[in-house]
């Protein structure tokens, strides 16, 4: 980092820190796990000696056996993107404006994990709805395995709650797909033929006023031959929504090309793929009791708005143990 003209190219650059950050992520605790160890070893020697720091012992030992955990479910990040950022974005689906609402309300829940796990979020795209929530919105988590934690938030979630849209009192069920797919750096080759591309410019969605968007600065890309569909409005350059709309691109296609090999490692021991976009994987519930379960792993959490306010790290280390038991042979 301190090398000559290191900063000259600003995005390599930080693809380089990004790396430096992950591999400190793993290198750091392993290597503080190991002096600990060592230092343990001195200490059951003391106690052979000195019954006074038994107690001592045991609590260390216990606090290595936490640490062995967490680099053990460490060591389950080990996918070909898994210490990339992540592309996450969040779709309303069925349910009306409560959808919409829904929509929105995840957007939080996510914002609020990334700022408890200090990773760097980009807004990427947002699409607000007329009356409440949003229709879509992409963002880019940056951090150490910030793609291995969230790979698993990819489906459909849905809420059910008493609807506060509905003058009625009625109970309503509301589902918000998630995508995530890992920000590739640039030094990856992902194979996109611009002629399989099909771009179109629409003019940006706005609240009005004066700082609405009067020019066709929007753009939507469109693979042909595997219909991913990407779009990017939230900047007022065309050039500037191109280069995130192609970023949005490559980062899908790795996802897909990566999908293709756990299909074939699943076929390989018979087993079914693990779920993937447009299936559901979680159910968030306010009535009649609060609750949130994922229907893949069973983990379950009692507190609705505690999950909302971003604790969902129990769940996607949920997701990471199940993962490796449907990849072991049947």
């Amino acid at each position: 980092m301190s090398a000559p003209g290191f900063w000259d190219n600003q995005e390599r650059a930080q693809e380089s820190v990004g790396r430096l950050k992950s591999l400190k992520a793993i290198v750091g605790p392993l290597t503080e796990a190991l002096r600990a160890a060592e230092d343990l070893t001195a200490m059951i020697e003391m106690a052979d000696e000195d019954d006074s720091i038994v107690g001592e012992v045991a609590a260390e030992i216990q606090r290595l056996e936490r640490a062995a955990a967490a680099l053990e479910l460490k060591s389950l990040l080990n996918g070909p993107h898994d210490a990339s950022g992540a592309i996450l974005t969040i779709n309303a689906r069925d349910g009306g404006t409560d959808a919409n609402d829904w929509a929105e309300m995840l957007l939080r829940m996510y914002l609020q994990w990334a700022r408890e796990q200090e990773y760097a979020v980009e807004l990427l795209d947002r699409n607000d709805n007329d009356e409440a929530g949003i229709n879509s919105a992409t963002i880019a988590v940056r951090g150490p395995m910030a793609y291995g934690y969230l790979k698993g938030e990819t489906g459909m979630h849905r809420l059910v709650r008493i609807s506060p849209f509905n003058s009625e009192g009625k109970r309503q069920t509301s589902f918000a797909a998630v995508d995530v797919s890992p920000e590739v750096p640039e030094t990856v080759e992902i194979e996109i033929d611009p002629a399989d591309v099909r771009e179109d410019t629409f003019r940006a969605s706005g609240a009005g006023g004066q700082h609405v968007n009067k020019t066709d600065s929007a753009i939507r890309l469109t693979h042909m031959p595997t219909g991913e569909v990407v779009q990017c409005q939230n900047e007022r350059s065309q050039h500037k929504n191109r280069a995130t709309a192609w970023k949005m691109l490559r980062a899908r296609l790795a996802r897909l090309e990566e999908e293709k090999r756990e299909a074939e490692q699943a076929k390989k021991y018979q087993q079914k793929a693990r779920v993937g976009f447009g299936s559901q994987i979680r159910n968030y519930f306010l009535h009649p009791d609060q609750r949130v379960k994922d229907v893949r792993t069973g983990h379950s959490v009692g507190n609705f708005h505690s999950v909302m306010d971003g604790h969902i790290q129990d769940f996607l280390e949920s997701f990471l143990r199940w993962r490796v038991r449907q990849e072991e042979p049947v």
